[in-house]
């Protein structure tokens, strides 16, 4: 008596369980379908490069070249992409890192009550007379925010003749960097690439004139 009203459920629901086997089945196919439109998405998302990628090959490159007079700075050992840093120019109009784009920047931050910033200008200066070109350029950034045209005498008294004078008034840059780890003190110096992606980062001054320092640029710049 007990087999029968086994038989009787199992025959009623029959019907039922092939349908929902059936239903269970399209949803399954639905979602492999969703699955698979999702992957190639996925795919075609991630067939190419991260935007920093390049930068990691070119920092390899640098990295034997981090020594001497160059010893202290730190070679990007991720993918960075370096918010888009803005301060003026010395008309007093707006610029951003993304105005480089395509070029390869060594971003300094330096001000006037900075010592170590005033004794490295020299050799930023002499940089950008060595390196400069189309494809590199030497942006320091004045983050003086009281006698705004103490830096620009600065420069004069010192014969800076070769670095475009760019200032940020409100320390912005600074805070900026400050946020992701890149500012700690001053100066402030990053090696951006073409496609304003950290290559490397110093805390404190260099001798960027010097072989070591002209040598890792050139690196930087694939010369």
């Amino acid at each position: 008596m007990t087999d029968q009203p086994q038989h009787t459920t199992r025959s009623r629901k029959g019907p039922l369980a092939l349908m929902a086997s059936v239903a269970g089945l399209a949803v399954l196919a639905g979602l492999g379908t969703l699955v698979a439109v999702y992957g190639v998405v996925g795919a075609s998302r991630n067939a190419g490069e991260p935007p920093c990628k390049a930068a990691l090959d070119v920092a390899r490159r640098m990295e034997p070249l981090v020594h001497g007079e160059v010893a202290a700075v730190n070679v990007a050992d991720e993918g960075l992409k370096l918010p888009d840093l803005t301060f003026h120019d010395g008309a007093g109009q707006p610029k951003s890192l993304a105005d480089w784009h395509g070029r390869t920047v060594l971003l300094n931050l330096w001000a006037t009550w900075c010592i170590p910033c005033r004794k490295e200008m020299p050799a930023l200066d002499a940089l950008q007379a060595k390196l400069g070109a189309q494809d590199f350029q030497v942006v320091a950034v004045n983050i003086d925010t009281r006698n705004l045209e103490r830096p620009k005498n600065f420069l004069k008294e010192e014969g800076i003749n070769h670095l475009t004078y760019y200032s940020d008034p409100d320390a912005k840059v600074f805070q900026d960097l400050k946020s992701i780890g890149k500012a700690i003190g001053m100066p402030t110096t990053l090696i951006v690439d073409p496609n304003g992606c950290e290559l490397a980062s110093l805390s404190g001054p260099a001798a960027w004139a010097s072989d070591d320092g002209v040598k890792l640029v050139s690196a930087a710049l694939g010369r």
